[in-house]
């Protein structure tokens, strides 16, 4: 990819990003780890990964305005829109599509190509480890949602059959199951490296909260 398409297609993304959670050096981030997994598989379209890195959030604030929509489906096709109106052939715009749409976290919608599959588990990347535990944290700020919730007997709940949201809940529900979910051997390699300090962080937060409740209640004599 040259410096002209390359400058094009940041432009376009720094102009959609607003979420500080999924904001611009996140999305570097992204890029970064996928020329690393690149590296380890043959066969890369390289203009395409590169298109589909870039682009692949651009829809998070329609998203964030409206809940019910799909950031990636959403940024898939507003992507589609803007390489077709920039002079890219349909072939080329229809496979950054198909990357961005399937980059999300979702079994019924899994990565197909390649590109697609080293873009999925490059995001998955930057949700993993320490960087994952702050972006969460950052956007549960973000969101005015709290760290954990109570179960009826007033006790901290580990977040596991929560169904309210919470950074416990998130953990639970998907920070601590997305280790086994890659499609490269590199990305695979790298996140175990960073499971450990997620575990830790998050049992760490659990006892302290934890200790803290029971400590107390325990000097009310609330039982």
């Amino acid at each position: 990819m040259n410096k002209q398409t390359y400058d094009l297609l940041e432009n376009f993304m720094l102009c959609c990003m607003k979420d500080t959670a999924h904001d611009k050096e996140h999305i570097y981030r992204v890029l970064y780890h996928a020329l690393e997994i690149a590296k380890t598989e043959s066969n890369v379209n390289y203009d395409i990964l590169i298109a589909a890195c870039l682009l692949h959030d651009i829809g998070r604030k329609e998203q964030f305005e409206n809940p019910a929509l799909c950031h990636a489906r959403t940024g898939s096709e507003k992507a589609y829109q803007f390489l077709l109106a920039h002079g890219f052939d349909v072939s080329f715009a229809e496979q950054v599509k198909q990357c961005i749409k399937t980059h999300r976290y979702r079994q019924d919608n899994p990565p197909g190509s390649l590109e697609a599959k080293i873009l999925f588990d490059a995001d998955k990347l930057d949700v993993a480890g320490a960087v994952g535990i702050a972006r969460t944290l950052l956007y549960k700020g973000i969101v005015a949602e709290p760290l954990y919730s109570l179960l009826p007997d007033g006790s901290v709940s580990t977040g596991e059959h929560d169904i309210a949201s919470s950074f416990f809940q998130e953990y639970k529900y998907k920070l601590e199951n997305l280790y086994s979910g890659f499609y490269t051997e590199k990305a695979a390699a790298i996140a175990k490296e960073r499971q450990s300090i997620a575990a830790a962080f998050y049992n760490s937060l659990y006892q302290e909260v934890n200790s803290a409740y029971q400590n107390g209640r325990r000097e009310l004599n609330i039982c």
